[in-house]
């Protein structure tokens, strides 16, 4: 039995925070797949977008498909798996007690059966049969053992906020995992369909020790399985025959490692790369017109915003947030450093999270919001009234992306326009983590660049990121009453109650700016095309995507 030990820090999972530094997209007026040339020239921003769940059905069987991503994984040990690189290889590898679907639901996973005989219990019934990649079948002590990975202090998950209110985890069958909460947590059931829940074979995982996630097996269930792995080039999974699901179409998929976006393009374009999510915003037309393949769009559950590190100094004012705000080009921003695929957006989170909330929900939620047009003339006079003209603040900027470097320029340009000065500082693509992770790599650092994505299809997801101690809570904010409205909408199971609160807590971080919300983005796929299959979501980061990829003739 695992039972929940005391932590010296509180977490929250950074799932998604390093979006911050890479994606681009945004989602524009209309959402759905896109084919075929722009009618307009081939730099042009893109004007029309529609959204779709999945690309077109494979049609066969293929050798194997390459994929760029835009750095290499410090480690694929799943309890630490918090950001796009990692997760987009780990979920073709490692599989949760419960899934997320291209269409963004929760379904069975590993466990066939989730009951919640009452509030504080929740009880997973395993699926018989499931082999691991290291040979052995699939327990109830494996899973005991996986989760209680994720709550021990000594492994710093990046997932161990989840689970906050777990009192015990423990083996009621051979194939029955029963959770023991220390009160109701409406949160922990649907993060078991994300990394937090993964689960691997204990006998693997141990025999790997402090080698596991960077060398030899994952001892997961996937339908693929970690191959070769050449630092700082590639990692090659292989399909694992043993699989108890459906078999993946490819026998190989091949990620390679392009930090530099114009390298990424450019592998696409000649077809060294088959596709990647995460598509530069300012290769978005070339690849639409290529003829090389098909760019498309999907749900991304994604915001880019400006989040606030720092509120001892100016920032500590809200005037002064506000008319950082009330300054920002965002439609600027959208057209030059999201190619043109954006929304603005005066809410820190997406429309798409709130689709179970009914109308009066939807409208206390999102009415009444900062506004998102410019106001040079009541911003300067915000920071003025707070004796901060002529004060320096300092962005965080990186080459990963235009839509990185663009909005800490659009930053500056808004600070310089009333009053402010505002420094840029440039950080390397792949020390862009450590400002998630590093304490320390945030000193000096005012703001940053940061698209955040749901991990659940839940707002609380993003909205707990300001609760006193929250691991994303990075400027150290403390109210309350905002604490006890989180703690509230974590109690309730029913999603129209739950809503209802999380309505409150958006109203209440908007009103503070805790962070400048800038726009929406779907996330983007490219696929050569040779392949098809590949889900447009955000899902890809929790749902084996890889093994739908073959060949599209």
């Amino acid at each position: 039995m695992i039972t929940s030990p005391p932590r010296a820090t509180k977490r929250t999972s950074p799932r998604g925070r390093l979006a911050a530094a890479t994606a681009v997209l945004a989602s524009s007026v209309l959402l759905a797949a896109c084919s075929g040339p722009p009618k307009s020239g081939a730099n042009a921003p893109v004007t029309e977008v529609t959204l779709s769940k999945t690309t077109p059905q494979a049609k066969g069987q293929i050798d194997s498909f390459t994929w760029a991503v835009y750095a290499e994984p410090p480690t694929l040990d799943y309890t630490v798996a918090f950001d796009y690189p990692q997760n987009t290889i780990l979920s073709n590898v490692c599989e949760s007690l419960m899934r997320w679907t291209p269409g963004l639901t929760m379904e069975p996973g590993l466990a066939q059966k989730a009951s919640n005989p009452n509030p504080t219990t929740w009880v997973y019934d395993l699926r018989p049969d499931v082999r691991f990649h290291d040979g052995g079948v699939m327990s109830a002590d494996d899973v005991v053992f996986s989760l209680g990975r994720q709550m021990d202090p000594d492994n710093a998950a990046a997932w161990a906020q989840n689970f906050q209110n777990v009192d015990s985890i423990t083996k009621t069958g051979p194939l029955q995992v029963t959770v023991k909460l220390k009160k109701p947590d409406s949160q922990f059931p649907q993060y078991m369909a994300t990394a937090a829940g993964v689960v691997a074979s204990k006998a693997g995982v141990e025999a790997a020790g402090k080698d596991y996630g960077t060398t030899g097996s994952l001892a997961c269930t996937g339908p693929f399985k970690l191959g070769k792995w050449t630092k700082g080039q590639s990692i090659e999974l292989e399909r694992f025959d043993g699989y108890w699901g459906t078999k993946a179409k490819s026998k190989k998929a091949v990620f390679r490692v392009l930090t530099d976006p114009s390298a990424r393009t450019n592998a696409m374009l000649s077809g060294e790369a088959d596709g990647g999510y995460l598509i530069p915003t300012e290769s978005y037309a070339r690849l639409r017109s290529s003829g090389v393949g098909t760019l498309y769009f999907g749900e991304g559950l994604s915001t880019v915003n400006v989040n606030i590190t720092n509120m001892q100094g100016p920032l500590g004012d809200v005037r002064v947030r506000r008319a950082l705000s009330l300054a920002l080009d965002r439609s600027g921003f959208v057209k030059a450093g999201l190619g043109g695929a954006g929304t603005v957006t005066n809410s820190l989170t997406t429309r798409a999270a709130w689709a179970a909330a009914p109308e009066s929900t939807l409208k206390n939620a999102l009415d009444g919001l900062p506004p998102t047009g410019q106001d040079i003339d009541k911003a300067k006079a915000l920071v003025k009234e707070a004796g901060a003209t002529g004060k320096t603040l300092t962005v965080a900027t990186s080459s990963i992306g235009q839509d990185v470097s663009l909005l800490a320029t659009a930053v500056q340009a808004a600070g310089t326009q009333i009053g402010l000065d505002i420094q840029l500082k440039t950080i390397a693509p792949n020390a862009f983590t450590a400002l998630f992770t590093d304490p320390a790599a945030r000193e000096g650092i005012d703001m940053f660049p940061l698209t955040y994505y749901d991990s659940i299809t839940d707002p609380l997801d993003l909205l707990q990121n300001f609760k006193t101690g929250a691991y994303m809570n990075f400027a150290g904010y403390s109210d309350k009453q905002y604490d006890e409205l989180v703690d509230q909408a974590v109690g309730v199971y029913d999603p129209t109650q739950r809503l209802e609160i999380e309505a409150k807590l958006q109203k209440r971080a908007a009103e503070q700016l805790l962070w400048i919300p800038v726009a929406e983005w779907p996330t983007a796929v490219f696929l050569n095309k040779r392949i098809t299959g590949a889900p447009t979501t955000i899902s890809y980061m929790y749902y084996p995507w890889a093994a739908d990829v073959g060949a599209n003739q």
